[in-house]
């Protein structure tokens, strides 16, 4: 945690006043900074969330704050809820501190929840139903595009050429303690290349995404247990509709932990899997194409392969991206998430069966 004289002169940026700061850890993101600071003498705001900016993961801060702060105008428009910037005593979006890091601020959501793991079918239906609706609210944004904050960021084919790349190089001296999972990824190659094609040939059209869709990014009330905005919106930016529900695919349909060594548990769960297709072509069903419902299932396997694909990348390099708690860490997680690919592959059948029944 930063000190907190620290963090009481960046919170002054904000919200100057006189009175005591306090502040502590918020959330279990592992990019960005976060903390919850509480503040004594201001009438108006009793706490708000103060971020720092991960730099060497959003390398244009300034780009990445011009995006959140058109997107949250954008949506309030509409009157739904979203997020809610705080701006500097000098009305920016961000402040550069001194030592060029870049911190925000956001409004604390009274009485919302977060949870990490989806708890039934009814919990993805909604899930799927408020992603659905944030990327129709963003529909009709005016231009001009916004900017890309991560480039290539569902980029697949991208992804495998860092990871041969990572292969060649064997820095850290690790390629033969996963030459099993190498080999699975290599076989999934050509096919994970499909929704970058099907959009480079013009058959699935850009849209503004999320691209980060795990539950644990969307608030929850605490009274009525219902979702009430999303959360996160660092990767918000130009992407296709089928990496957003590929990824709830990808967090909300087995039931374990993404780095969980048990991999006997890890599985699709196939009516989670109806659950999350009802709630986003409902909510998107006057927006998808054809094209895009047809694909849903494919999308669940591809950007599973794809999240895969980069821990084990990652723990190639040496764990620098998503970091580690233990060691092999990454790759644990990337074995678990070939495992959930490999039980998405028994039952594809049964989802492009699910997928047809919302086709118009």
């Amino acid at each position: 945690m930063r000190d907190i004289s620290v963090l009481k002169e960046v919170a002054a940026i904000f919200l100057p006043g006189e009175g005591s700061v306090s502040a502590q850890r918020f959330g279990k993101g592992h990019i960005n900074d976060t903390y919850l600071v509480r503040v004594d003498d201001n009438p108006v705001v009793s706490c708000f969330v103060l971020q720092r900016i991960n730099q060497h993961v959003f390398v244009d801060p300034p780009a990445v704050m011009e995006n959140i702060s058109r997107v949250t105008e954008h949506i309030r428009k509409s009157n739904a809820k979203c997020l809610e910037l705080i701006p500097t005593v000098g009305g920016q979006h961000f402040y550069k501190s001194m030592n060029d890091e870049y911190w925000r601020a956001y409004e604390f959501v009274p009485g919302a929840i977060a949870y990490d793991q989806v708890l039934n079918t009814e919990q993805a239906r909604e899930t799927a139903a408020m992603f659905g609706e944030f990327q129709k609210l963003l529909a009709d944004l005016p231009g001009p595009r916004l900017n890309e904050t991560i480039t290539d960021f569902h980029n697949t084919p991208t992804r495998y050429s860092h990871f041969h790349d990572a292969i060649g190089e064997d820095a850290f001296d690790r390629a033969r303690h996963c030459g099993a999972e190498i080999d699975r990824a290599l076989a999934w190659e050509s096919e994970a290349g499909t929704l970058v094609m099907l959009h480079e040939t013009g058959r699935i059209p850009e849209r503004i995404i999320h691209n980060d869709t795990k539950l644990n990014n969307l608030l929850f009330d605490s009274a009525s247990d219902k979702p009430i905005c999303v959360v996160d919106l660092d990767t918000v930016m130009p992407g296709i509709s089928l990496y957003d529900f590929g990824d709830m695919v990808r967090t909300a349909t087995s039931p374990t932990a993404e780095d969980t060594t048990d991999l006997a548990n890890v599985r699709m769960r196939l009516p989670y899997y109806a659950a999350l297709v009802e709630g986003f072509v409902g909510a998107m069903a006057d927006v998808l194409t054809d094209t895009e419902i047809e694909n849903l299932s494919l999308s669940g396997k591809i950007i599973t392969i794809e999240t895969g694909l980069r821990f084990l990348t990652d723990y190639l390099c040496g764990d620098k991206y998503f970091g580690s708690q233990r060691p092999g860490h990454n790759l644990d997680r990337c074995r678990t998430q070939f495992a959930l690919a490999a039980s998405i592959e028994t039952q594809f059948d049964e989802m492009q069966n699910i997928d047809r029944s919302f086709s118009r």
